[in-house]
């Protein structure tokens, strides 16, 4: 028998901004006030639906669940990378890595399915209008919620297990900021091709079938919305939607590009660029679209700040 003298990895050193060690801390101060303006919009967000019962819709029940995924989401990952910034050792031991892995995977699966029952909500409201209160009842937004949920918790679960059951023996040298599933599998010591192609097709299963349902969601609207008499009608109605169209492109554009490319077009530079973008500044960008373009909001968040106010006097 052979013996292989290697050294099992027992933890990961990051080398995310490495390349830019002179800006690291002027990273550390952009990437802190995001991160703060992020965790207070999504605070103002949340108490403003829990407080103004005019928001208690589903709508607004729906926004608030992704508001409140969109911030554990950033927790799991941007304190981690602002110690990291500063720090002169990077690291993160192998079940970190792992824990990392299924949080992000989790709430980032979560947020595809959420986005999906939001479609699903805004063709009811549409389509059914006066079915609608009927129709997306307290106790069916709870369980698209629950569904969202359970989905994301299995294909997190199946795909962080797949991963960490290879062996690392090799380096452990991650060029990320964060245990992503790219970064990661090229340091295992050895591939499973089925492993691959599971991950692979839980991937398809979490981008393609959320954004098919929320395709023919849009095409049922679009049909609705063109049989309205009146182009104010008409503009009132797609207004409701535009919100989530944009928070449905930006994450599926950001997704696909890194989830759904061959292989062998990675690059670890455009990965981190990109996982800046949809773990700092796009959980920034959804709150601030969905409350400054919805007049319904701002009403409610100026009663909220009104009855407060009165409050304190």
């Amino acid at each position: 028998m052979e013996r292989v003298n290697e050294t099992v990895v027992r933890e990961f050193v990051f080398l995310g901004f490495s390349s830019l060690a002179r800006l690291q801390e002027l990273l550390f101060v952009i990437f802190l006030l995001l991160y703060l303006f992020t965790l207070g919009t999504n605070a103002i967000i949340l108490s403003t639906i829990v407080l103004d019962r005019a928001l208690h819709t589903p709508m607004y029940f729906f926004l608030a669940i992704l508001s409140c995924s969109e911030t554990c989401y950033t927790f799991v990952i941007v304190p981690k990378m602002l110690v990291d910034l500063l720090a002169q050792k990077k690291t993160i031991s192998f079940m970190g890595c792992a824990i990392q892995m299924f949080s992000f995977l989790f709430l980032g699966c979560c947020h595809s399915f959420l986005l999906a029952a939001m479609g699903y909500d805004r063709y009811m409201a549409i389509c059914n209008p006066l079915r609608y209160t009927v129709l997306m009842g307290h106790g069916v937004c709870m369980g698209l919620v629950a569904a969202a949920c359970a989905c994301g918790f299995a294909v997190s679960l199946v795909t962080t297990s797949l991963i960490f059951h290879l062996p690392f023996h090799s380096s452990n040298q991650l060029h990320h900021f964060f245990c992503d599933i790219s970064p990661v599998l090229k340091l295992a010591s050895q591939h499973s091709g089925l492993s691959q192609l599971v991950i692979f097709m839980l991937g398809v299963f979490v981008l393609v079938i959320p954004l098919l349902l929320i395709l023919v969601s849009y095409v049922r609207i679009i049909s609705a919305i063109l049989k309205i008499p009146s182009a104010v009608g008409r503009y009132k109605t797609f207004s409701t939607c535009a919100s989530h169209l944009i928070v449905v492109t930006v994450h599926y554009g950001c997704a696909s590009f890194i989830y759904l490319r061959p292989k062998t077009n990675y690059s670890s530079g455009q990965d981190t660029l990109i996982s800046v973008s949809y773990t700092i500044l796009t959980p920034l960008f959804n709150p601030v679209i969905y409350s400054l373009r919805n007049k319904e909001f701002k009403s409610a968040l100026r009663r909220t700040i009104g009855q407060t106010l009165y409050s304190l006097n």
